[in-house]
């Protein structure tokens, strides 16, 4: 009876004119469904107000001190993974970071940098780096709009240009140092060339052999690959006429600066009804689609960094702050399964099962909904017996990670409200509710759900690994609720609605107009995760060429430079004098041996657990991944088990310019040997 004043206070300003949803325009059926929804969004607000009275004196907000614009930034720096420019360590992985970024994105880091470096001088604690020392100082030739690119990112005219964009070929001169002062601002144009610095030090990647690559990162010498396919021929068919494609070849930032400022801040007009979201299709290029869980951990990490320096610049091209304000955080319990962080439940499961990336307690309430709460009407609308989830939940703390809980007595209603209260009580929200201001502003100016789609994307990909399996797994779970919409009422937006305060939970007090927003928006969010789930967690592909550069130049600021006796040795090699001390070590040489072993175009694939463990297999523009399969399994046909062997089954890349790639099944394998041609080849499950 509480919620019922709130909720009505809350639907007339629902219905107000000059509160109009933030992401696209209304219409009278849509302002009855945002009335629905919303009283279910208020109502849960209550019972979540409600339920935690108890739980209080468990769950104290820890004190946060409010932290100055500096060391916001140093924190900015320090989770893209550029410590290195707060400490001066001298490391390998900030410098490849850096040298392989675009020019937005760039463009993003100088600002923070700057910022945290002019607040530092303020407070005169140290002197610091000036950013011309990391990012380089050379001239823009004549002509170049990076300028115009930098000034409208960074919001103030300095008059001053970007480092400018020259080709680079030919090894490092002799006794070249490779410090930070020798790193280019790591812009780079289409063809992924990188920047001389004007003090004559060179590039950090000038060593890399100068290859034509591809849009996407990969390498493209003489169109190989594509002779006897156009390329319309490699492109996803049978595309409906009202789905839109989205590329994910090229960075988000960089096409938005090179948009004009109208299309950028163009309105959606539905012709349908406002609930219906466009439909969009990926384009499928040659090397085909990537998983997050396709990459291994090391490669998920660099794409977590990348993910938010592009976050960051993609929110700059609107010139909309995308500030990391701290929200008060709940100090998490170390046992238990209600308030503990995410990555304790997974390293408690793990000692179980080793492969788990999501937590099992949040599996077993899955399986219970999933057993016959799927039909129940209002499944998540419903508060289940309070006694009930109280005895339960005491219970679940005490004997789940003993395994004696017994599930068969839990009832589906009593597992959704305690599913919900699991998100709701977790330290941190599962997503980063500190962003929500700047998905606020990108919406109330109305961009196309395009645009939405894309910030949406860039920030799954930068969530930490727990948080983004999780979500994954939630939102499979809640499509199936969906599924059954007829018999359980749970539309999306019911289940948006209801779901948002749990997902996107704020400790910190607000005004009831806050709150309509902040509950528009997180709705929004959630909704759009639903409708595209498949798309949301696809690596985008210029993500994976940005890494690919990021490991070939860690391996080359790894390897040390030349001695003067090598030079020397290398110089008599080259005239054929050579001594039989020299064959040897030749003879033995990975590299020369691999070069002899293989032809060109052809590479060795191992299958260790399949009868026919390797096999040599000749490569054109036209072999596919499944092709490959289908060869190992046509080999191991043998027996009904090898045939369910190999069924489960994928193609890997490992190593090289990549840690680990499971390769889509439509990717053309010559495309990707020519990005990587020094990798291994391994099918297993």
């Amino acid at each position: 009876r509480k919620s019922i004043p709130r909720c009505r206070r809350i639907n007339r300003m629902l219905s107000n004119e000059s509160l109009q949803s933030p992401a696209f325009s209304r219409s009278n059926s849509q302002a009855s469904v945002d009335s629905a929804s919303m009283e279910d969004f208020w109502r849960e607000i209550e019972s979540i107000k409600e339920t935690s009275l108890g739980a209080q004196e468990e769950q104290t907000p820890a004190e946060a001190k409010p932290l100055d614009e500096g060391e916001l930034e140093a924190e900015w720096l320090q989770d893209v993974g550029l410590s290195t420019l707060i400490s001066g360590d001298e490391e390998e992985d900030g410098k490849a970071l850096l040298s392989t970024l675009t020019r937005t994105q760039a463009a993003a880091v100088k600002k923070r940098y700057n910022t945290y470096t002019q607040t530092l001088r303020k407070k005169n604690k140290q002197s610091v780096r000036d950013v011309r020392d990391i990012f380089g100082t050379s001239e823009s030739p004549p002509g170049d709009t990076c300028d115009s690119h930098a000034s409208e990112l960074d919001g103030a005219r300095e008059g001053k240009a970007l480092p400018g964009i020259i080709k680079a070929s030919g090894p490092l001169p002799d006794g070249a140092s490779l410090n930070s002062s020798t790193l280019s601002d790591g812009s780079q144009d289409e063809e992924w060339s990188f920047t001389v610095p004007r003090s004559g030090s060179m590039s950090i990647l000038e060593a890399i052999p100068d290859v034509p690559v591809h849009s996407n990162g990969a390498a493209d010498p003489g169109r190989s690959a594509r002779n006897a396919a156009s390329d319309d021929e490699y492109l996803e068919k049978n595309i409906p006429v009202e789905a839109e494609e989205l590329s994910f070849e090229v960075s988000y930032s960089e096409k938005l600066t090179q948009a004009p400022k109208r299309n950028r801040f163009k309105k959606l007009d539905f012709k349908k009804e406002d609930y219906v979201l466009p439909k969009f299709v990926v384009q499928k290029t040659r090397f085909g689609l990537t998983k997050a869980e396709d990459l291994s951990a090391e490669d998920m990490k660099k794409i977590r960094h990348l993910s938010l320096i592009e976050l960051t610049a993609f929110f700059d091209a609107f010139r909309i702050q995308l500030k990391r304000n701290k929200t008060e955080k709940v100090k998490g319990r170390d046992s238990g399964i209600f308030g503990v962080p995410l990555t304790v439940l997974l390293e408690n499961d793990r000692r179980k099962d080793s492969g788990v990336k999501v937590p099992l307690v949040l599996q077993k309430f899955f399986e219970k909904v999933e057993e016959s709460g799927l039909e129940s009407e209002g499944i998540f609308r419903l508060s289940g017996c309070t006694a009930k989830v109280k005895q339960y939940r005491e219970e679940l703390d005490a004997k789940f990670n003993a395994d004696k809980f017994k599930w068969e007595k839990m009832c589906h209603r009593e597992a959704a409200v305690m599913l919900k209260a699991f998100f709701r009580e977790l330290p941190t929200s599962l997503f980063p509710v500190e962003y929500i201001p700047a998905f606020i502003t990108l919406m109330e100016r109305g961009p196309h759900i395009r645009v939405q789609f894309q910030a949406l994307h860039l920030m799954v990909m930068a969530l930490p690994d727990a948080n983004r399996d999780t979500a994954q797994a939630l939102m499979t779970f809640f499509n199936k609720v969906i599924a059954n919409e007829s018999k359980n009422r749970m539309s999306i937006w019911n289940i948006s609605t209801v779901m948002a305060p749990n997902l996107f939970f704020s400790r910190s007090k607000h005004s009831d107009c806050e709150e309509l927003l902040l509950a528009n928006t997180a709705a929004h969010i959630i909704r759009l995760m639903l409708k595209y789930q498949e798309m949301l967690w696809t690596v985008p592909s210029f993500l994976i060429s940005q890494v690919r550069r990021m490991n070939e130049a860690t391996m080359l600021l790894k390897k040390p430079l030349p001695s003067v006796k090598k030079l020397l040795r290398r110089k008599t090699i080259e005239r054929g004098v050579t001594s039989p001390k020299t064959s040897k070590v030749l003879q033995k040489s990975p590299s020369t041996r691999r070069m002899s072993d293989v032809p060109e175009g052809v590479i060795r694939v191992h299958a260790p657990l399949l009868s026919k463990v390797s096999m040599a297999i000749q490569l054109n523009g036209q072999t596919k991944v499944k092709d490959i399969l289908a060869k190992f399994q046509c080999e191991n046909s043998h027996g009904s088990s090898e045939c369910i062997k190999i069924q489960n089954q994928s193609l890997y890349e490992i190593g090289g310019n990549i840690g680990q790639h499971c390769l889509d099944p439509d990717a053309y394998i010559l495309d990707v040997y020519h990005v990587n041609p020094q990798a291994e080849w391994v099918i297993k499950p």
